[in-house]
């Protein structure tokens, strides 16, 4: 299936679920992230601010949880044609760029590139670690940048149906994709 088409689609399943449905979605995704990946004080892991026009996982309930263990986090800002990464504390001022996006009202950008997970936002994920995002490659384009080898995981309600047809070279898979009933690895593929 064709990027446009399931971008189109999988935004109509979302806009179906209702916010319950989500918010239970939502929690049964954290729980799952939190009982395949060991975390410890220290970690530094970016993770995105969910989107509320998109109905995206609920990614506050990671961010009290990292807060609480210590954990090190980092959050995408957009720059340009490209992310950066800056650090979230809980002091943290928080306000929507033109897209709606939350963002730090800060400029103290990270620049290393040595994370321990990289938890992205996606739409859908097929079951090769392919991922359909909003369709500005923002990611992929951050995922060249990183410094070493970084655990890659994505967030989905819905599980993989079919193959996304048209990836491109650019594309950079997954190592993961956290549903609520399940945790898929995409490294033995």
């Amino acid at each position: 299936m064709l990027k446009s088409q399931i971008r189109k689609e999988f935004l109509q399943r979302r806009n179906n679920l209702s916010s319950t449905e989500r918010d239970k979605m939502s929690r049964q995704i954290f729980e799952n992230f939190i009982s395949k990946f060991p975390l410890k004080s220290g970690q530094k892991i970016h993770l995105f601010l969910k989107m509320d026009k998109f109905n995206e996982i609920n990614t506050q309930l990671f961010i009290d949880y990292f807060f609480e263990k210590g954990i090190r986090i980092f959050v995408p800002k957009v720059s340009g044609e490209k992310i950066s990464s800056l650090e979230l504390f809980p002091s943290t001022i928080l306000k929507k760029n033109k897209w709606g996006i939350w963002e730090p009202d800060n400029d103290n950008y990270y620049p290393e590139k040595d994370f321990d997970y990289i938890i992205t936002p996606l739409l859908y994920c097929d079951n090769k670690g392919n991922r359909v995002g909003y369709g500005k490659g923002y990611y992929d384009s951050f995922f060249r940048t990183l410094e070493k080898p970084v655990i890659k995981i994505g967030l989905n309600y819905f599980a993989p149906e079919f193959t996304i047809s048209d990836n491109r070279k650019e594309d950079i898979p997954l190592d993961y994709l956290v549903l609520p009933d399940e945790t898929l690895s995409f490294l033995g593929l």
